[in-house]
């Protein structure tokens, strides 16, 4: 590629290019260069540097020579101007001396001046020093100040004011006093300071907690008082009001008349509780940020006081002042949890409430353990139902108190029944058994207040005539005394008590009938047992007869009783173990009665082998009879217990003859022995028709048909089943079998041949009846 032409410029080309520069701009306040740099670079370039410097000096002596032509037509103005210029100069050379001079003087004057102004502000610099140190030591002061009466404030127990002033002097605006080496170091102590304060608030506070402690047992003497007075006062009310009569200290109706006698347990004229440090405590740790702290120190406190209320082991005289401490501690308590907000939850005040009438029934029960005084358990009551009654006021959970009270109310029972029944049996084994004898009408009153009898008897009874014997003996008497007295201590241990009404009325059901069946209706049964007087034995079947009705009229007055307290139905079983007792005692009237029958029958003197007939009875019946009437007759007994003596007594004097004739004590007897013996049986049987109790020889009905057979020759008649059912069905086989075996024998001792013939005839005949009834005859 052949090499690039340089341009070259003319002389011509240049002188363009110079007059196109203007380097001094009329209208421009700066030198105009921008123009002449590329015209250098390209003359640089073309190397025509000395063509244009050639061309330049031509230009050069050009302007010169219009400048001296221009110049060559001014000159005078000029000179002129410059003649003036020099005057103006002499003036200025003179004027400057004058104010060189001036300068000078002034200067001087001025140096003075500075010099004061310097030291005045200097002074004013040191004056403005002072004021600020002032204004710091001032300000410092009121710190420090401030930071004494903090400590002043804690030792008047102003801890919230202290509180604040630690919180002033922190939040105090920037000055010149919060860089000083002071004011940090006065804020780095203010945590010791709040600490101060937080011990100072503590401590006060547990000085408090030991106050309270002591005022405590006060607290709850006032409470319960006040509760005691209530209840009296709601008793007149309800026995003035029938209306009112089943309400109970503590209902809807009595908390509203209650309102109306506000007392203050802890503020009042005897007794002021003050919480102030408590409600200080708890304000200053919020403050503080602390009050978790403060709040598990409260809760462990309160549960180390909690537990030295009640003493281990706990006597039965320290129970009222425990009582009294606990219902103060927990008065204080509700007022804590009802004042203190957030504090102090309900589950907290829970758990030490439940914690202690734990410990407290477990106390009492230790206590009571080997107590047999049935007095000390109704003390034991009367403190827990006051200081019950007093908590539920304020709300507390009371029902383990309650069933801790029917606890102990089922053993105060037991010791209850142990007493009476010993009473009972000492009645029962003391008593004579004679009827009892009045000769006042008021004694006779006083009696029947006191038993409880069928109405028609107690009418009739009311209505006799005195001097008047009663049907029954003293113990009967004493013993309803003693069950009314029972009945009243029962109903003592549970008065006012929030009891369960069944289980009282079950409990009352079943001691009830354990004393009236073991310790009276046995006992009685076995005092019969021991005794062998026949009237007293009578007299104590009449009183288990009245006994036996007590029991129906006891179950409905208690009853009555109950269902005014809306309580329910009470049962009585006695009745069945006094019936038994006298169906065992009529027993015994029977078994005497027999015992002296058998020493009348062992006077009489049968021959079994008699060779002739007698037409008029034994003689020992005769004062049989007469015993067995009179006796019966003088019974003090209803009249169906004199039949049912009768009635046993004749069936003995039956199976007597009965005996005699099939029993085992007589070998053999023969037809005139029989005869006898049925002589004997129509005497009784006339004698008892002749008392009106005809009735009665329906137990010889067996004994005259047995006979009848043997005696008429008719036991190929009872031998057919048909006849034996419908006529000899009265006839136990055993004892005609018994009575032909014996007639058998006879007639084998008999030497003679006819007698030995019926002898023989009789074995036979008896054979015969053993065939039928085999197992009978054994």
């Amino acid at each position: 590629m052949p090499p690039r032409r340089r341009p070259q410029f003319t002389q011509e080309n240049i002188d363009q290019q110079l007059q196109q520069i203007h380097l001094l701009d009329q209208a421009s306040s700066s030198e105009n260069l921008e123009q002449l740099g590329p015209i250098i670079k390209q003359i640089h370039t073309n190397r025509q540097q000395d063509a244009y410097l050639r061309t330049l000096q031509a230009l050069i002596q050009s302007k010169d020579a219009e400048i001296e032509s221009i110049c060559g037509d001014n000159y005078q103005e000029f000179i002129s101007s410059v003649s003036t210029l020099f005057s103006i100069k002499s003036y200025t050379t003179n004027l400057r001396e004058k104010i060189t001079t001036l300068d000078a003087s002034v200067s001087q004057v001025g140096r003075g001046l500075v010099e004061k102004k310097r030291a005045l502000l200097q002074s004013k610099k040191t004056a403005a020093n002072l004021d600020e140190a002032i204004d710091t030591l001032q300000a410092c002061l009121r710190v420090l100040d401030v930071v004494n009466r903090v400590g002043e404030m804690v030792r008047e127990g102003k801890y919230w004011s202290a509180l604040r002033s630690l919180e002033d002097i922190e939040s105090m605006p920037p000055t010149s006093l919060s860089q000083t080496p002071l004011f940090q170091h006065l804020l780095s102590s203010l945590p010791s300071l709040r600490g101060q304060i937080k011990d100072a608030v503590t401590a006060s506070m547990k000085q408090w907690l030991l106050d309270i402690r002591n005022v405590s047992s006060q607290v709850g003497q006032l409470a319960l008082d006040a509760m005691d007075h209530r209840t009296r006062r709601w008793r007149s009310r309800r026995e003035k009001d029938p209306i009112l009569k089943l309400s109970r200290v503590g209902s809807a109706v009595e908390v509203v008349t209650n309102e109306k006698n506000e007392f203050s347990v802890l503020d009042n004229e005897q007794l002021q509780v003050d919480f102030k440090p408590l409600y200080e405590c708890i304000h200053i740790y919020t403050a503080l940020d602390s009050l978790d702290e403060i709040r598990r120190s409260y809760q462990a406190d309160r549960k180390a006081q909690s537990d030295l209320i009640i003493p281990s082991p706990l006597p039965l005289s320290s129970l009222p002042s425990v009582t009294q401490e606990i219902v103060g501690f927990f008065i204080i308590e509700t007022q804590v949890l009802n004042t203190t907000g957030s504090f102090r939850s309900e589950r907290e005040v829970e758990d030490l409430w439940d914690s202690l009438v734990k410990r407290l029934g477990s106390a009492v029960e230790g206590t009571l353990k080997n107590e047999t005084d049935a007095d000390a358990y109704l003390r034991v009551k009367e403190g827990l139902l006051g200081f019950i009654m007093t908590l539920e006021a304020y709300s507390y959970e009371t029902s383990s108190l309650h069933s801790f009270i029917l606890v102990l109310f089922e053993k105060y029972v037991s010791i209850l029944e142990a007493k009476f029944g010993k009473r009972f049996e000492s009645i029962v084994s003391q008593d004579d058994y004679l009827p009892m004898y009045v000769e006042q009408a008021s004694e006779r009153d006083s009696v029947l207040d006191t038993v409880w009898l069928a109405r028609q008897e107690r009418d009739q009874l009311a209505r006799s005539a005195l001097p008047l014997t009663l049907p029954w003996s003293q113990s009967f008497y004493l013993c309803c005394q003693d069950i009314r007295s029972y009945v009243q201590n029962f109903y003592q241990f549970i008065e006012g008590v929030s009891q369960h009404h069944r289980n009282i009325d079950d409990l009352l059901s079943k001691s009830l009938d354990t004393i009236l069946s073991t310790h009276i209706s046995e006992s009685i049964a076995r005092r019969a047992q021991s005794t062998s007087n026949f009237s007293q034995i009578t007299q104590i079947a009449t009183n288990l007869e009245h006994f036996e009705v007590a029991c129906a009229e006891l179950e409905r007055s208690l009853t009555v009783i109950r269902s005014s307290q809306r309580g329910g139905i009470i049962h009585i079983t006695a009745a069945a173990s006094f019936a038994s007792s006298r169906s065992r005692v009529l027993q015994r009237v029977n078994a005497s009665i027999q015992s002296k029958l058998d020493d009348f029958f062992g006077l009489a003197e049968y021959d079994w082998t008699a060779r002739t007939r007698e037409q008029s009875p034994s003689m020992y019946l005769y004062e049989l009879a007469n015993w067995l009437t009179t006796v019966v007759d003088s019974l003090v007994v209803k009249d169906e217990y004199k039949e049912e003596a009768y009635r046993s007594a004749v069936d003995y004097i039956a199976e007597c003859f009965m005996d005699f004739l099939a029993g085992r004590n007589v070998p053999m007897v023969n037809e005139n022995a029989i005869s006898n013996v049925l002589v004997d049986v129509d005497f009784l049987e006339e004698e008892f028709k002749r008392n009106g109790r005809g009735h009665l020889n329906a137990a010889f009905n067996e004994l005259r048909t047995v006979v009848t057979i043997v005696m008429q020759d008719l036991v190929q008649d009872y031998l057919v089943p048909s006849v034996r059912l419908q006529s000899y069905s009265n006839v136990k086989p055993k004892h005609l079998q018994a009575l032909l075996q014996k007639l058998a024998r006879y007639g084998a001792e008999c030497r003679d041949a006819p007698s030995r013939e019926r002898g023989e005839k009789w074995r036979s005949a008896a054979t015969a009846v053993g065939r039928l009834f085999p197992g009978e005859s054994r």
